[in-house]
Order: structure tokens, then C-alpha cells, then sequence
């Protein structure tokens, strides 16, 4: 069987390996002219949205000009295009099999599309997707500039779609006359609302609904250790016996860790306790302007390490630690375990318990192809996202919040505000939603490292990530490993999650289930119209495609909770009697004070 690094060489095009890049330049560095450029860039960044207008000029260009010397294709889609106008010119109100509510499209599920003349502007609409799929597409233009080409092409579309106006949609049309105009009013209302600003009583109401430590985040615990960059909670045992090996949780540090204890039912860590597991959860400190030089080693040594240490001088009978690891806390926890891993392992390892397993939930390690979050990364966009950073020391929440709706806009932008404007429907919030909206920073040096070494050189995969100034390496990676991949995830494709398979040798037991990024996380026993599916490669086994997987692996209905509690079971001692969190060791109830940090940008 070839080493992982050797089946990667030779599937895989090399890209640049720098796998530490030159921290971007301070404040307190830059010269008078590089000052003049960050300040011109960072004024330009609120017209763009945050995105780098050389990069998108750089894919218009590269497909324009392209294009443009290409006589053929442009015949070809002269053809495509007047063949598809006249498919929709002759469109009799019927699009066969695909009219009415069994349309795949849930802005033209309604029956009213079915009718003319709106089904022929469903048709066109249709026709338009299907035109500007191939125009998009011409060869010699890079891959990366012809995927932006086809998402910008997509965004555009969405935006103006007939879905989302008065005079095109007949679903509106139809609410405007039976409401007598009273649902447009109190739509135009909402619209007034968000431009100024304002908040009415009922938006002051509805954000009191999710309380941090009183409605969401509620699971009884301790802050048991705490540090300049994280807090660690420990959670009281829920039953009389627990296995001895605890659970350590780290989320990503993009959000607040309370997406995995939101409301008491849906609490992936009171699932948890209730069946006998010790859990104890990472909450990273929210950055502020002089956090601008925390590091990737600090994320690294600071959270990853000290956590894993203050829970073995808490749990001294723990023959070793279950981590798991959420999104890039997941590709965070693959790095320490190939640090700790390789030969030598790490400088300070004192009182560090060993890794018994590794859980990774939706986390990348290969990022060769990481899905349509990969559109917004390239030198350019680093290079403009440095400049806006680098005033205030750190990435806003609110400018990450954004750039995860552009991925979903269609359904987080363009339905809801068609909803909420043209149907003066108010979107009732949930707990999901509300820890959403409770947005984090990045610091501005993190940020940078994260983005270069992971998205634009693949260091991790390609064994050329360091780690005190050596490389490590996923093969290293010898414990059980439990992946979860969710089939809608557009910000952690599960192909792309699912490529630690041809990294490392280690037994793998993966997990594909339904939902997306967060909504597939979050599927406790009894959520409906839940499935998935999970196969067991051993260590050593034969590496296979993802869709070949996809065809064989065995389909389940329900949560996957209980799968995953049942292979921490089965990779644990025996259970011990439960003690009390010691004393001496409380700082504090759970939530905590780091995950109440609230910054207005």
C-alpha cells in the first residue's frame, strides 16, 4: 500500500507547498505608501461586499478575452441561445414532469407557477441558468476564474429571478389581493425597518428569546481552567456511572461554542452527558484589536494544548482523551494529533494525555477542493482582506456572517427578503438563528496563516503545515478516527472531508448525513426526516472514491448521535463511578464569561 504523501503526489496537482507564510506587515511596520494602500483598500471594501475587485476583474477579464478569440464557441452559444428562446417562446404553461409541487426548485414549488403566463417566465428563467451554465464555461480559462464566473453568473440570476418580484411572482400577487394590500404595507414596513435601523418592540422581545445560560448553553458545567485565549468547561455527570475517558470538544473558533448546547433538547452535550460521558468544551475568548498577533501556534498551543492538559490533571484515572473536533476546531485537532504524533512529537508535552480517539465533524484537512467557499480565497482576496484587517486588528463577524450568506443567498437573502417584503412575513427566529447572529472575530495574523497555509497552499495535506518549525504529517494520525461529512455542507464539502481517508492509514469510521453545515451537526434523536449513512474502512484498508462510498455504505434512518455514542463506548473502559467536578478547580459556572463577549464593529 503506498504512503498517504505518495497516493497524494500522484492524484493530486502539487500546488505551493510555503507552508509558513510571512506574517502580513503591523501596523507599527508599514511604511507611508503601504499605509496610502491599505486605507484606499479598505475604503473600496464596503462597496465590494469585502471582496478583492482585482479578483473579480482578473475572472470577467480571463473569461472575456478568452471568449472573445474564440469565433466557434461563440457560434455555439449563439446557437444555445436561440434555440433556448425559442423553447421558451413556445412553452404552452406546462413544463412536463416538472410543473406544480413537484418542482425541485422551492421558489417555484407553489402550484401558481404552473399556470400561464408565469410558467413561461419560469421557463425563461429556466432557459437563462441553462444558457449562462455553458457561457460561463470556455476553454483556457483557469479553473478558479471559470468556477467564479459560473457562482458570480449564479448570484446574479438569483437576484433576478422572477421569484422575487411584485409583478412576477403570482404567489405575491395572489397574497397582495386576498390580504387587500395589508401584507405589501407591513412589508414595506419591515424594509423601512432594517434601512433605519430601528428596533420595534418585537424585534427587542424576540432577541430576549435565546438567552445564553438561560434558554441556550444551559447544560450544568464549570469553567474549570481558563487562559488568555479560551475557557474550559467541564459539565456535571448525569449519570451514576461514566466511562473513563472524557470527551474533549473543540469547536471552531469562527463561532461560538454553544452551537453544540443550544436548547435542552437539541444539545449535542447533554446527549452526551446523559449517556455516561465526561465532557468537557473549549469556549474561545472573542478577539479584540490587540489580539492582532495571535498566531496559528498560539490557537494551537494556547487552546488545543492547554485544554488537553488541564484535562488530565482533572481526570487522573483517564487512560487517555476523546477529542472531537467541529469544522476548523476539527482541522485544528488533526494538526495537534500529527504534531503529538510524529516522531519526537512536541517540545512541551508535559502531563498531556494521550489521544484515545479523534471525532472530526465537518472539518477539512485536504483542502484541494474546498467547495464554493475555495471562490473567495486566492492572493488577491488575502492580499485585500490583510489591508482591511489590518486597521482594526481583526476579521468582524459581521463581514464572515456575510460572506456565509453569499454561499446561501438564494435561500438566506432572496427568499427571505421576498418573504419579508413583498409577503410582510417576519421570519421567526430560532435557536440556530439566534447563535448565529452572536458573530466572532478573527485575529488579523490567524486569519492570514489560516488562510494561506490551509486554502491556498494545502500545507496540511501535503505534509508541508509546521509546527514548531517542523512539518507535520496526517499519516501520523494512527488513532480511531469517526468523520461526520453533511451532504448540503457548502462551507465543508464532504468529498473534501472525506479525503483523510487517502491521508492517513488510520481506521476510519465515516458518516454521511443529512442536512447541512450546522443543520446536519445538530441532529439529536428524533429530529424528523433525519438519515444517514456509515461504513468502517480498518486501518490499513483500501482506499476508495467518495462516490463509490456513497453507492456501498449502508443507509440508516434517525440521528447519527447515537452511532457516534456507541463508538465512543466501544473505544472506552469500563464505566466508573461518577465523581463531582473538584473544587478547588471551579472558576466559575457554565456558560462562562468568554462566550458573552459582544463587540458592536
Amino acid at each position: 500500500m503506498l504512503h498517504p504523501d505518495q497516493r497524494l503526489t500522484m492524484s493530486t496537482p502539487k500546488k505551493n507547498t510555503r507552508s509558513v507564510p510571512r506574517a502580513p506587515i503591523t501596523k507599527a511596520e508599514e511604511s507611508p505608501t503601504q499605509r496610502l494602500d491599505r486605507l484606499v483598500h479598505a475604503a473600496a471594501a464596503p462597496l465590494t461586499g469585502g471582496l478583492s475587485p482585482v479578483s473579480l476583474s482578473l475572472a470577467m477579464a480571463d473569461w472575456a478575452w478568452h471568449l472573445g478569440v474564440s469565433p466557434g464557441r461563440q457560434l455555439e452559444l449563439a446557437a444555445l441561445a436561440a434555440k433556448l428562446c425559442t423553447d421558451t417562446i413556445k412553452a404552452d404553461g406546462v413544463i412536463p414532469g416538472d410543473a406544480g409541487p413537484a418542482d425541485d426548485d422551492p421558489r417555484f414549488r407553489h402550484e401558481a407557477w404552473a399556470t400561464w403566463p408565469f410558467s413561461q417566465l419560469r421557463t425563461g428563467f429556466r432557459n437563462t441558468e441553462t444558457f449562462w451554465h455553458e457561457a460561463a464555461q470556455v476553454s483556457g480559462m483557469t479553473a478558479h476564474h471559470a468556477n467564479m464566473t459560473q457562482f458570480f453568473a449564479r448570484q446574479w440570476l438569483g437576484m433576478m429571478t422572477p421569484a422575487n418580484w411584485l409583478t412576477t411572482n403570482p404567489v405575491v400577487l395572489r397574497d397582495a389581493i386576498e390580504s387587500g394590500g395589508t401584507h405589501l404595507l407591513k412589508g414595506a414596513q419591515n424594509w423601512l425597518q432594517d434601512v433605519s435601523g430601528l428596533q420595534t418592540p418585537e424585534d427587542l422581545a424576540t432577541a430576549q428569546r435565546f438567552q445564553v445560560g438561560r434558554d441556550v448553553a444551559t447544560t450544568p458545567g464549570q469553567v474549570v481552567y481558563r487562559n488568555r485565549l479560551i475557557e474550559l468547561i467541564r459539565y456535571e455527570a448525569q449519570s451514576d456511572k461514566v466511562h473513563p475517558e472524557p470527551v474533549l470538544v473543540v469547536p471552531s473558533w469562527i463561532m461560538k461554542y454553544y452551537i453544540l448546547d443550544l436548547s435542552p433538547h437539541n444539545s449535542m452535550v447533554r446527549y452526551l452527558v446523559e449517556q455516561g460521558h465526561t465532557v468537557y468544551m473549549l469556549s474561545w475568548r472573542n478577539p479584540k484589536a490587540s489580539d492582532h498577533d495571535l498566531s496559528m501556534d498560539d490557537y494551537l498551543r494556547l487552546g488545543v494544548l492547554d485544554a488537553l492538559r488541564a484535562v488530565g490533571s482533572l481526570s487522573g484515572k483517564a487512560r487517555g482523551v476523546h477529542a472531537m473536533g467541529y469544522c476548523l476546531g476539527g482541522t485544528l485537532l488533526a494538526i495537534a494529533a500529527a504534531a503529538l504524533g510524529r516522531a519526537g512529537g512536541m517540545s512541551d508535552t508535559k502531563a498531556l494525555p494521550p489521544l484515545k480517539s479523534l471525532t472530526l465533524l465537518a472539518a477539512q484537512t485536504d483542502f484541494s477542493e474546498p467547495g464554493e467557499l475555495g471562490l473567495f480565497i486566492d492572493e488577491s482576496q488575502v492580499g485585500f482582506l490583510d489591508n482591511i484587517t489590518r486597521g482594526k486588528g481583526y476579521l468582524t463577524g459581521e463581514q464572515m456572517a456575510g460572506s456565509f450568506q453569499f454561499l446561501h443567498s438564494r435561500d438566506l437573502i432572496w427568499t427571505r427578503r421576498m418573504r419579508e417584503y413583498l409577503m410582510g412575513e417576519r421570519e421567526q427566529q430560532n435557536d440556530l438563528m439566534a447563535w448565529n447572529a452572536d458573530t466572532t472575530r478573527m485575529p488579523a495574523r490567524m486569519h492570514h496563516e489560516y488562510l494561506t497555509s490551509l486554502y491556498l497552499h494545502n500545507a496540511l495535506a501535503t505534509s508541508a503545515y509546521r509546527v514548531e518549525g517542523r512539518a507535520v504529517s496526517l499519516a501520523d494520525i494512527r488513532m480511531p478516527v469517526f468523520m461526520v461529512g453533511t451532504q448540503r455542507d457548502h462551507v465543508s464539502p464532504w468529498p473534501s472531508v472525506y479525503k483523510l481517508h487517502h491521508l492517513c492509514d488510520a481506521e476510519i469510521t465515516f458518516v454521511l448525513t443529512s442536512g447541512g453545515h450546522n443543520a446536519g451537526i445538530i441532529s439529536e434523536p428524533g429530529h424528523l426526516n433525519r438519515s444517514y449513512q456509515i461504513d468502517t474502512r480498518p486501518a490499513g484498508g483500501a482506499w476508495v472514491e467518495h462516490d463509490q462510498w456513497a453507492a456501498q455504505a449502508a443507509t440508516r434512518e434517525g440521528s447519527w448521535w447515537p452511532a457516534w455514542h456507541h463508538w465512543l463506548g466501544a473505544h472506552s473502559g469500563r464505566k466508573l463511578a461518577a465523581t463531582p467536578i473538584p473544587a478547588q478547580a471551579i472558576l466559575g459556572p457554565a456558560p462562562g464569561d468568554y462566550v458573552m463577549q459582544r463587540y458592536k464593529d
